[in-house]
């Protein structure tokens, strides 16, 4: 009896699709690889080469490299404290500076000015601060107020509050004892350096290595989806901007014992440079993705940066102009670079 049924067809080795098979293999020798990721880095040689050739009996004594490893503890802080909510898509978070600004103005009077004790007053300050980046959160996500418009006009009332409570002048006299818990040297480099270094891997391994990590990139990426997905997308945000709140707080508890006292008209200068540190981090090693390593290498490379142009063009009120115009143009750079690699990457 003939068998009128169909051959049946071999497996075979090309029907095979894998993971494996569908992925680029990338070459050793793939200099756009390298260059979407390193390439900062190798700006960042070139220029120290550069300020060493024009200026070499300064910038390149002994102290230099101190002044820029031991002076980034604001930025640092204030760039950790914006990544985090940047993180989950809100993009303008005006209102970290001047959050910032608040603790080191509380820490300060309440110790000075009203003999408080001093570590009371820090965790009063730190508190005031995560209260601060709670109810940014609250109108944001809850009330679904623009993030812009929200931290804009948080961002004015701290800024007035501070001064108020400062009566405009610059506070000193915060006890040395507390001081010293930032300016003790370790290996020739203040405690503040190592408290920022710490932050920031540790911040990398929470977004690298948890769930919350991955949660929080997830909704950043796309709420709806994560939503769909099971992600708590309203806890996740609201959380990034207490979490916020706190580390701004804490930045400005820590800058207030490193000088000793707080100038509240200072918190807001530092708005232009903590947004050029966080997306000029975009370029460094994640191309196109907000991430702390990066953040933490982009704030040394721009007080590189800063510190050269001046040194080299001293006698010209070089730092009254150039970090505007040096932390201005990098914004734009950044942002830039940002917006294509980010693109590529996806």
């Amino acid at each position: 009896m003939t068998n009128l049924a169909p051959p049946r067809k071999q497996p075979t080795e090309s029907l095979t699709v894998t993971s494996a098979a569908i992925k680029p293999q990338r070459s050793p020798l793939d200099f756009g690889w390298w260059a979407s990721r390193f390439s900062v880095i190798g700006v960042w040689i070139l220029m120290i080469v550069v300020f060493g050739i024009i200026t070499p009996e300064r910038f390149l004594s002994a102290g230099v490299p101190r002044v820029i490893l031991s002076g980034q503890l604001e930025i640092v802080f204030l760039a950790a404290a914006l990544l985090c909510t940047i993180i989950v898509g809100e993009f303008v978070d005006m209102s970290v500076p001047a959050n910032y600004g608040i603790a080191g103005t509380v820490v300060a009077v309440l110790t000075v000015n009203l003999g408080t004790n001093v570590w009371l007053s820090a965790l009063l300050a730190i508190a005031v601060s995560t209260l601060v980046g709670l109810v940014n959160g609250l109108l944001v996500v809850r009330l679904g107020v623009n993030t812009i418009v929200v931290t804009l006009g948080m961002s004015t009332v701290l800024a007035g509050l501070a001064i108020w409570a400062s009566g405009a002048q610059p506070i000193s006299g915060v006890p040395r004892e507390f001081t010293a818990v930032v300016n003790t040297n370790i290996l020739g480099l203040p405690v503040g350096f190592y408290l920022g270094l710490i932050l920031m891997l540790g911040f990398a391994y929470v977004l690298q290595f948890t769930p919350l990590g991955r949660n929080m990139r997830f909704v950043g990426a796309n709420r709806e989806v994560s939503r769909l997905a099971g992600v708590r997308v309203d806890r996740v945000r609201l959380g990034a901007f207490v979490a916020a709140g706190a580390i701004a707080g804490l930045g400005g508890v820590l800058s207030a014992a490193k000088i000793g006292g707080f100038d509240a008209a200072t918190a807001q200068t530092y708005l232009l440079p903590m947004f050029a540190t966080v997306f000029l981090g975009t370029a460094i090693l994640f191309p196109g993705k907000f991430n702390p390593i990066g953040a933490l290498l982009a704030a040394y490379f721009l007080a590189t940066g800063t510190l050269g142009l001046q040194l080299a063009l001293i006698g010209t009120n070089s730092n009254l102009w150039v970090p505007n115009v040096f932390y201005g143009a990098v914004l734009v750079i950044a942002v830039t670079a940002s917006t294509v690699l980010g693109r590529r990457s996806r």
